[in-house]
Formats: C-alpha cells, structure tokens, sequence
C-alpha cells in the first residue's frame, strides 16, 4: 500500500450524475454539491450503490448543517429545497475533513480499514475486488452478470471499485467471513426494499430525505470522523447505531483497496475481513425500511421472487393501529417537508431499491419508481382505503389462484389425492398465471392511486372492478390454453365454470352500480 495519500474523493471526479438536460457524468463531491440544484438524479445502475450514494450524501449533508447551523426547522429545509443547498456550510464541512477523504492513505483511508495492511491475519492475504462486488461472482455466490474467476480478476478503476464498496457495505447478507471472526452480522440495509423519496432536483432529494436533528445528533459521527478503526474494534462485539449518520456510513465489513502494481489508481485485489457488526435495535428501525403485516407479525419489506413491488405498497401507507404497516420514517420526513412547502395535493416521487439473498446466497436486485399523492402518506384514512384495495385484490386473486388449482388437479389422475393437489398447486405457481393477473391490474394502479389522492372514491372503485374483471378474464383464458383441448381439460373447464361465474358477480355488479363496493361485496 502506498505510503503517500492518493485519490481525494473531494476532488476526483467518482460520482455518476444526471443533468437535468439529460446529460450524464461523473463529479467530485465538492463539484455535486455545488451543482446539486442542476443535476436532476444520481445516474449509478446498480441498485445497491445507487441507495448508498445517497446515504453517504445525507450523512454528509446533516453532519454539514449540525457543524454550521447546529439546529434547523422544517421551515429551514423548506427554504433550502426551494432556493437550493446550503452549500458554503457544506464546502466548510468538507474541507475541515478532507483529510479523511483520501482513497488511499496509510492511517485513515476513506470507508476503510488501514489496520488490515499490517494485521498477521490479512497482512498477506488479499481478495478480488469482486468479493464487494455485489454482482459479480465470487467465492460461492451464484453468477448474477458476469463469469469472472476469482483467481485471475481483471483491475478496474479505484473510484469504480469505491462505488461497488459503498453498495456492498450497506447491503451485504450476514454470514460466513472467517477473519477476526467466524460469521458477520448484515449490512443495514441486506434484504431490503429501500425507500427514498426523490425531488426534482439532487438538492431537493437531499432536503426530502433529510433527518432530524436530535440532541442526539452531535454524538451520531460518520465512519470518517471516528478513529481509525483497529483490530481490537474489529474483534468486539456489534454496537448498535448511535443515529442515521452511523448506520448510512457503518463498516459492516472490513475492507482495505489496494492499488494495482501496474497502474496507477486501479484495483485488482483488496484485504478483508470482519467489519464493525450493527446490533440491529427493534425500537430504532432503519430509516429506510418499511415493514408490511406478515404471518407472524410485521417483515421488513423486500424484494420476493416472482412479486411484484406494487402489490405491497401498502407498507409505505401510514397505519394508526400499527398493525398492518410500519412505513420507514424518511417517508414522514419528506411529508413533513410537504407541509412545510404547503404542498399536500401533489405527488411524491419515490424509489425502491435493494437487493435479495438467502442468508449468504445473492438472488435478485431491483429498482422501482412510483408515484404516490402525498395525501396517500399523510392521511390514514385515504391511506387505508389504497391498503384495503390492494389487500382484497391480494383476496381476489387468491380465490382465483385455488379455483385454477382445483381445474388443474382435475386434469390429473387421482384428483382428489394430496399428492395430486400438490403437483396442481407447483404447477401454478410455477405458470405465468399471477403474472398475467398482477400485470394487468398494475397497469391501472397509476389511475386509482390518482383518484384516491383525489377523493374520487365512487368512480376510482367502479373502475377498479373493471380492471379486477378484465384481470379475472385474462388470467382464466391464459389457464384455458395451457391446459389445452384435451378431453381432461373440457371436463375441468365444465366443472369449473360455475365457480368463475359466482367469482365474477360482484365485480359485474359494481361496474354496473356504483354503490356496490367490488372490494368488500362478495369476498371471504
């Protein structure tokens, strides 16, 4: 490792930006800030560094107004999201710490650990950068995008390796690691369905997404202005997070970048280890994590196979009795900001993004945009009423996916068997079926969710009978022909027949009379 200080983040360029012309590129810290109020979004497309860009931009951003400003109003950020960023408090922010900005530096590297170059457990040991990278194949994490080998990795730029850094830190799964200790606590975020409220602007994500300060707030310090961490830290026991600062910042893994022997300024190979585990504190949720009703109580939203987002959008909607839904706290920041701005008619831009893994083995990444009215997020009772439709949408299929079940097995030898019932349930479930139901009622979602915001209540339930009988109608005809014209299937179509007419009736009946509510009327 080199002896002398290489790569300032504050000054290279590392961060992939929008303009709000369309134009993409990448930007030092110091030139973002500047610049925040003309760049429309950050433009990473990895889901995972996308959301850690973001936390280290707010972690940085607050700990900016608590040097300056030490305490500030809703109506502070209000100002600051119309006329722009703060940005002399910023800039002062960072020069004071630019030291710890460095990529490389032989005492305090920044997001890294320094210790493990002379540690007797790492000093000679090193990793492929690919083991940060959360969509690379590496060690026994199945291929998500590519087929490299871990022996022979090719070197890639430092501030590219950085980026993938930031993103594996805050979401890698909990685990094996075998150095300092045997297993891992998770990164804050691993399998997590993050929310981010967006502005128009980067400036105006920033101030939406902003936390409180706290008399909390001095003491919440980011990985750079802490001590450099050391061997005895990485061998303690997890800490829980001192606030939001800490846990958009945590050194979940021990990490240290080495610079490539023939270039300058690239990575081939990195040390690793054990990080500085978070204790996860039930009373003190991420806040980005929204939690939806699960079977045995509230689940931290995420990403499920063959689901889409949508149908859980419910655990971002607030829920007085605590039971359906724990929306994650930035969206009520953002709302406060709403109000502050007088604003409470609109729309809210928000993002989910994150990835899935079961325990070490990475699955699937995602990243989805939806717009919410923002009474939607501040008002329960226009909140439940999006939840209840969604929820016996959920119902409605549910009658639908055992009525498909029940034709199935018919087709079978032994109908009536567990076994048979069984093979039916695979089958459907293995079938595009739910895809075609979900896909065609997501297509209106946009239009409800419109209405709702809009207390059109009458019509925007009239016409979500209409798409729920349109969905009812497709996913049944798709059934049809993939059970074929054979003399099983014409008997399981006959006998069936009856059961989707009685499931189609009420929906019938609310398209025709208004005052018949589809989603109460007729469901079990």
């Amino acid at each position: 490792m080199s002896l002398e200080p290489a790569v300032n983040m504050l000054d290279s360029a590392w961060i992939p930006v929008r303009m709000r012309d369309g134009e993409t590129a990448e930007m030092s810290l110091l030139t973002m800030f500047e610049c925040a109020s003309e760049i429309e979004a950050l433009a990473e497309s990895s889901p995972t560094s996308l959301v850690a860009m973001y936390r280290l931009l707010l972690a940085i951003t607050h700990r900016a107004l608590v040097h300056e400003k030490g305490r500030w109003t809703d109506a502070d950020r209000a100002r600051w999201f119309r006329h722009g960023l703060p940005v002399d408090a910023i800039r002062a922010y960072l020069e004071e710490w630019r030291e710890r900005f460095w990529l490389f530096h032989p005492r305090h590297p920044f997001m890294q650990v320094a210790a493990l170059a002379e540690a007797e457990e790492t000093r000679e040991k090193h990793k492929p950068w690919t083991q940060i990278a959360l969509a690379s194949a590496n060690g026994n994490t199945p291929v998500m995008f590519d087929h490299a080998i871990d022996a022979n990795p090719v070197s890639i730029p430092a501030t590219e390796a950085f980026r993938e850094l930031l993103g594996f830190l805050q979401f890698t799964p909990g685990g094996l690691v075998k150095v300092f200790r045997g297993a891992d606590k998770a990164g804050p975020l691993a399998n997590t369905a993050a929310v981010l409220p967006l502005g128009g602007t980067l400036g105006q994500t920033l101030m939406l997404s902003l936390h409180p300060c706290t008399d909390a707030s001095a003491q919440d310090r980011p990985s750079w202005e802490r001590d450099p961490p050391s061997i005895q830290n990485l061998l303690a026991d997890p800490l829980p997070a001192t606030g939001p600062c800490d846990r958009y910042s945590r050194l979940s893994r021990a990490v240290l970048l080495r610079a490539d022997d023939d270039v300058c300024h690239r990575v081939r190979w990195i040390h690793f280890g054990a990080g500085l585990g978070l204790a996860e504190d039930p009373a003190a949720p991420d806040s980005m994590s929204s939690y939806r009703s699960g079977s045995q109580g509230l689940v931290r939203l995420g990403f499920v196979e063959g689901r889409a987002a949508w149908r859980d959008l419910g655990a971002l909607l607030p829920d007085p009795s605590g039971q359906a839904s724990q929306p994650a706290a930035i969206l009520s920041w953002a709302v406060n900001l709403q109000m502050a701005l007088n604003d409470l008619d609109g729309d809210l831009s928000v993002l989910l993004a994150g990835l899935a893994s079961d325990q070490a083995k990475l699955l699937r990444w995602r990243s989805e945009h939806f717009r919410l009215p923002v009474s939607t997020l501040s008002r329960a009772d226009v909140a439940s009423i999006v939840r209840d439709t969604l929820q016996k949408t959920e119902a409605c299929y549910r009658e639908l996916n055992q009525l498909l079940r029940d034709a199935i097995a018919t087709t079978l030898p032994d109908p009536k068997s567990k076994d048979t019932r069984a093979r039916a349930r695979e089958l459907v479930d293995r079938s595009p079926l739910a895809a075609v139901f979900f896909s065609a009622a997501e297509q209106a979602l946009p239009d409800l969710l419109r209405r709702v915001g809009r207390s059109e209540l009458d019509g925007a339930e009239q016409d979500w009978a209409r798409v729920l009988l349109g969905a009812i109608r497709r996913t049944w005809e798709t059934a049809l022909d993939l059970l074929g014209n054979s003399t099983a299937a014409l008997r399981a179509q006959a006998q069936c027949h009856g059961r989707y007419q009685r499931l189609l009736e009420p929906l019938r009946l609310a398209v025709d009379d208004p005052s018949v509510n589809p989603i109460q009327k007729g469901r079990t």
